[in-house]
């Protein structure tokens, strides 16, 4: 491998200015001799002119053949790409005998080899130790982009120019690179120094579908895996990185193709490229940092091509959460964030263009990171606004202080958070009066809780529940004022901001109208939280309405007789039907077979949009005035979600590993009966678990350990329950003797407590 990385090096100093051919050449293939140094094109027309001449033959069927020197009716070029382009560019240039017969692209040589015969050729290798076979095979394959395509092309020479069927021959290439790891290392290094004669090749001019086609082989090669062929593989990927944005697009499709598995395997190939490149076990196996930085952002561009091939796979090839890069939460996120703030999309790299790759303990860490700044230039502004004035310095000024009676809990905090929105950036702190305490956390955590209690339950009729999709949706009754609802959102904003969990329960719809767009318009009456609605995104509020439109639209008979619609719907409003139009005059228009998709469209939209426009713009106002950040653009509206509600991931061993104790130790009896029960109950029960001692059934962002879980004993008799006090994330187990007492305790109570198990 010493001759590729020092002909690799010697690329990066002259610029990335690829050599026509790697100097230390492959071992000669049986019966072609040894390799030479591609001609120029003038010497090339000259030895064709020559040949013709002596041979007295031209051109057979628009390709030449070698009788001499070629085993198996070679077709001879090997012509490299440059002369290829050369001649398409100059091709206007060449005397009239010459023209003819040259076709615009080379024409690739036929093989002939299939998945079944190079089975028997690796079984016979592996028997007799005679690699002769497999190992031309390998040589020849390699050797090029055309012999790439020569043995992977299901048609040596058919177009297959679009984005459904790549032409390759998937089985063929599995196979293939399935036995490379086990042959002999002599015919590994053959085929990585073939690739690199093909990547050495100077380039010019557009890309043809057979260049995609073997960049989209060489990207499965299993080799990638060793940081010995990083080399290789960061030019691999930078040339795939610098590919035109059509040539992409048909990357994209081909790459959906891939079985779930090997798809699977690039991502994380690619993942584990950068990870190393950024921290390597050992930084003397890559070249210096300073001379490759293209290496990164190269392998990230090639891994967008993968996020984008698994976003429009229905269903999604791989959870998006598996794009995520851990590694990066080790790096200063913030000076790539403020690099991106500062250029963009531009060439400037930066990780945040590409935030599928960014986890959302990075993202929600941004986000607070920003706020804070926020937060700290509102706070310095006010102290010297009252130093410039003389006045005395109140360190209250640091915090948005909230005082509440419980009594009149919900009229409280929604004077208090619209009298102080100019401090909702600052650090939250919770009184209740008449309550003598100091907030810890435990007031905060209170206060969230009692409020959604309280501002979701039924029967203040401002969130109406979903039955059979178990969420919530905002009621359609009309107002002149809409104040609770943005404190909604301030509310929501406010959990984000301040690593409260809330046990709240909207669709993922809600949350992409909430990144709708992702930040505040300047424009006053700019339209917000208008996000394109689909049935799918109606199966998600009102599962059974969405049912009946997907029958109306594949109904076979009399729309119009049968269905008796007009283009007019009617909601009931605090007790009252009334009746919408959903286009002018659209209760005298009949819906038809031939308008039937309109009318759905226009439903769906008039539901999840219109009909709760104003209801859900003061939400999204709200929402936004406390997380008013650029980072908000990174999200995706699962993430939204994440950051709002926690993770529904339970991993209950990383719980008992962070768990804190009080009264108990962790070898005492009640404790291992304890955890030896809820690792065994079943998910449902370890949510209801969570539920009991948390106030929620999901986890913070950060993980089990930033619950701060505490068991605490309590001296009372073992036949009472467990309590829990949940503003603390506590759960109180009197000395139970047994598991079998415990477990039917702790279920009991788990199971029966009302709303959050408030103590």
């Amino acid at each position: 491998m010493d001759g590729e990385h020092s002909a690799l090096a010697g690329v990066e100093r002259e610029r990335e200015r690829l050599p026509p051919i790697y100097n230390n050449s492959p071992p000669a293939v049986l019966g072609r001799g040894t390799k030479q140094p591609f001609p120029s094109l003038g010497t090339f027309i000259s030895s064709l002119s020559q040949r013709r001449d002596v041979g007295g033959r031209g051109f057979a069927g628009g390709a030449l053949t070698n009788t001499a020197g070629l085993r198996h009716g070679r077709e001879l070029p090997p012509i490299c790409m440059d002369v290829r382009q050369k001649q398409r560019l100059s091709i206007d240039t060449l005397p009239p005998e010459v023209k003819a017969p040259f076709p615009s692209d080379p024409i690739i040589p036929l093989r002939t080899k299939t998945t079944k015969e190079f089975q028997e050729d690796m079984e016979h290798a592996v028997q007799s130790g005679d690699w002769r076979e497999v190992r031309e095979f390998y040589l020849t394959t390699f050797d090029s982009f055309i012999e790439i395509n020569a043995a992977f092309k299901r048609e040596a020479n058919g177009l297959f120019n679009t984005i459904e069927d790549s032409g390759v021959n998937a089985k063929f290439v599995n196979a293939v690179y399935d036995a490379l790891l086990s042959t002999p290392q002599d015919i590994q290094k053959s085929v990585l120094k073939g690739i690199i004669n093909s990547l050495l090749r100077e380039w010019k001019g557009p890309r043809t579908k057979d260049d995609l086609r073997a960049y989209f082989i060489l990207i499965q090669n299993p080799q990638y895996s060793s940081t010995s062929t990083y080399v290789i593989f960061a030019h691999l990927l930078r040339q795939i990185a610098a590919l035109s944005e059509a040539d992409h697009h048909f990357l994209v499709h081909w790459l959906k193709r891939l079985s779930a598995r090997r798809f699977r395997q690039l991502v994380e190939r690619l993942l584990q490229f950068i990870s190393t490149r950024l921290f390597p076990a050992e930084p003397d196996d890559l070249p210096p940092s300073a001379k490759c930085s293209w290496w990164i952002p190269s392998a990230t561009k090639v891994l967008s091509l993968f996020n984008a091939a698994n976003s429009v796979s229905s269903p999604p090839i791989m959870p998006f959460t598996d794009f995520y890069n851990i590694t990066l939460e080790h790096i200063d996120f913030m000076e790539d964030y403020r690099t991106w703030q500062n250029y963009g999309n531009s060439n400037r790299f930066s990780f945040c263009q590409f935030p599928f790759i960014l986890s959302t303990v990075v993202k929600k860490a941004i986000i607070q990171k920003d706020s804070e700044q926020q937060m700290i230039s509102q706070a310095r502004q006010s102290l010297v606004s009252k130093v410039s004035r003389r006045q005395r310095v109140d360190m209250n000024l640091l915090f948005l202080n909230i005082k509440v009676r419980r009594a009149q809990l919900l009229s409280d905090s929604l004077d208090e958070l619209m009298r102080k929105r100019c401090d909702l950036k600052k650090k939250l702190r919770v009184t209740f009066v008449g309550e003598a305490g100091l907030d810890m956390g435990g007031l905060t955590k209170e206060w969230f809780l009692l409020l959604v209690r309280q501002i979701f339950h039924t029967d203040y009729g401002m969130f109406t529940y979903m039955k059979d999709s178990r969420c919530h949706w905002f009621s359609s009754w009309k107002c002149d004022n809409y104040s609770e609802f943005q404190m909604v959102g301030t509310l929501m904003g406010l959990a984000v901001y301040n690593s409260i969990a809330l046990d709240i329960h909207f669709p993922l719809y809600c949350y992409r109208k909430l990144l709708t767009p992702p930040t505040v318009p300047p424009e006053q009456n700019a339209l917000v939280g208008m996000a394109t609605a689909t049935l799918d995104d109606l199966q998600q509020v009102m599962p059974d309405l969405a049912h009946g439109l997907t029958e109306l639209l594949s109904y076979e008979g009399n729309v119009e007789e049968d269905f008796y619609l007009s283009f007019q719907v009617f909601q009931e409003e605090m007790g009252v039907v009334k009746s919408y139009n959903l286009k002018p005059g659209g209760d005298k228009i009949p819906v038809t077979k031939q308008n039937r998709k309109e009318y759905v469209q226009l439903y769906v939209d008039f539901l999840l949009n219109k009909s709760i426009y104003k209801q859900f713009a003061a939400f999204y106002h709200g929402f936004h005035s406390v997380c008013a950040s650029d980072a908000l653009m990174l999200l995706r509206p699962e993430e939204v979600e994440m950051l709002v509600c926690g993770s529904p991931e339970l991993d209950m061993t990383a719980l008992q590993k962070a768990a804190q104790y009080e009264g108990y130790g962790k070898t005492d009896t009640t404790v291992r009966c304890f955890w030896d029960v809820v690792l065994a109950f079943p998910l449902e029960l370890q949510k209801k678990l969570l539920h009991f001692a948390t106030g929620s059934d999901r986890v913070p962002v950060g993980g089990m350990a930033d619950l701060n879980f505490k068991i605490s004993k309590i001296d009372v008799p073992a036949d009472w329950l467990p309590i829990s006090h949940t503003c603390f994330n506590q759960i109180c187990l009197p000395p139970y003797r047994s598991r079998k007492e415990l477990k039917h305790k702790l279920t009991i109570a788990i199971s029966n407590a009302e709303g959050f198990g408030l103590e």
